[in-house]
């Protein structure tokens, strides 16, 4: 399958797939988007507390860069495992311009986090570990290991098979009681399957050039 690199709005870069139609992140802003949905509607809500976090596709790796530079920011221990069934090749990684549009000083943790080792745990910074799984969505079985789950899978349109009620079981069994899941998607059927997977869940704005993202909590 074809792929593109292209700029998104505020500059940052990602990768496009014209035979789906489909980009790794938004159109309208790449880096605006992951810090709306997965910092300040995820990340935040545990501040100051050390938190394992699971990413449903790790892609580009700009979700778990962003978290890193949280983390070290306000010294927050968290561990992080990134699941990705079709990794990124390092090369098409590396030309993302994610820690130049950032900070260019932090652009040796992100290529650090693309050139380490699958499947084992690595040190990223005193504040930051992470493991990236090659593995697909269906066949994740955590069991209340995660604080917060990254939920950034390819849109509903191509692949909707990744956002059914199955899935978010998954996601649901994987989250610790009070338990946190954000994504970009807000598709009613989206947050019915959320719904019957057990999850409370609620609607929030969303990022720039979208009306609407949804958080699911996991209850009693």
């Amino acid at each position: 399958m074809k792929r593109e690199i292209i700029q998104t709005n505020d500059g940052s870069t990602t990768i496009h797939l014209p035979e789906w139609n489909e980009s790794y992140h938004s159109k309208h802003g790449a880096i605006q988007e992951a810090y709306h949905v997965f910092i300040k509607n995820g990340l935040s809500l545990f501040q100051g507390k050390p938190i394992a976090i699971l990413e449903i596709g790790f892609g580009t790796g700009l979700n778990a860069f962003i978290t890193h530079l949280e983390a070290n920011k306000n010294n927050q221990i968290i561990d992080y495992v990134g699941v990705e069934a079709y990794p990124v090749a390092i090369e098409e990684a590396l030309k993302m311009n994610f820690a130049n549009e950032i900070d260019t000083t932090k652009a040796t943790f992100f290529n650090q986090m693309h050139e380490c080792e699958w499947e084992i745990k690595n040190t990223i910074s005193i504040n930051f570990t992470l493991i990236k799984r090659k593995q697909f969505f269906q066949d994740i079985n955590d069991i209340e290991s995660f604080d917060l789950i990254y939920f950034d899978a390819f849109g509903y349109r191509v692949q909707p098979e990744l956002w059914s009620e199955e899935i978010f079981l998954k996601m649901y069994k994987a989250l610790k009681l009070n338990g946190v899941l954000v994504t970009y998607a807000c598709r009613t059927s989206i947050k019915n399957a959320m719904l019957l997977a057990g999850f409370s869940v609620e609607k929030l704005p969303g990022a720039p050039g979208k009306r609407e993202m949804l958080r699911a909590t996991k209850g009693i």
